[in-house]
């Protein structure tokens, strides 16, 4: 495979016409900016990648979102872009173990007017959802998750969501196609993707065999999969 580049849209032709005509003239000038703030980072290929974002979005209005989770906020992408979506009086749950990440788009989310609904939790995610569990009243009262963190605890943290999401609600999971390795014969896997590339092929055959789901596994970014609850 020639190409290691996030998107799965391996022609550079097609995935420029795609964000081009589809993604960029629907995106806000924030997260234009806070875009590019990111691509700053040495790391800035973590960022959720605007094509799925746009799909995102689509989701949480279809659903009437208003209460999400978040895990793995990094620069802070989509939780701009979901808290941008959901109403005024939304609030989202964002969870993660670097502040510094999320502290270098703050100032976009800031501008916003946004950070209102944003309660960020500092600390491993599976304490986190622990907590949330032992209140009672949490369970059940989301609309929505979107999962884009440390890839061997996914199914961990989807037995959590299964519990924190509502009947109908949405779980969406990023890089469940791994940088397109999942389809590549183990010897040519680069020895950077081979220990993530295990847990997130393990995860798509736990996740096409839970009947507690729907699912539709999407070519998008680096391959995103859209659960709902049944």
């Amino acid at each position: 495979m020639a190409s290691m580049t996030k998107g799965l849209l391996q022609s550079p032709e097609l995935h420029e016409y795609l964000l081009e005509t589809s993604v960029y003239p629907r995106e806000s000038e924030l997260l234009k900016e806070l875009r590019a703030i990111t691509a700053n980072h040495p790391r800035c290929n973590m960022a959720t990648a605007p094509e799925a974002g746009q799909l995102i979005a689509l989701l949480l209005n279809v659903g009437n979102a208003k209460r999400t989770i978040e895990i793995g906020v990094f620069t802070g992408y989509s939780l701009l872009l979901t808290a941008l979506t959901i109403p005024d009086d939304g609030k989202i749950t964002a969870i993660d173990l670097n502040r510094d990440a999320y502290e270098m788009g703050l100032p976009i989310i800031k501008k916003a007017g946004i950070e209102h609904k944003i309660n960020f939790i500092q600390s491993p995610a599976l304490s986190a959802l622990g907590e949330l569990l032992e209140d009672q009243s949490n369970r059940g009262s989301f609309d929505f998750a979107f999962v884009d963190a440390d890839k061997c605890s996914y199914q961990k943290y989807h037995e959590r969501l299964l519990q924190l999401v509502k009947v109908g609600g949405i779980i969406v999971y990023d890089n469940t196609l791994w940088f397109g390795t999942v389809a590549m014969p183990e010897e040519s896997v680069p020895e950077a993707r081979t220990p993530d590339r295990h847990h997130i092929i393990e995860l798509n055959k736990f996740l096409a065999a839970d009947s507690r789901i729907q699912i539709s596994q999407v070519p998008l970014g680096d391959g995103i999969t859209i659960c709902r609850i049944l």
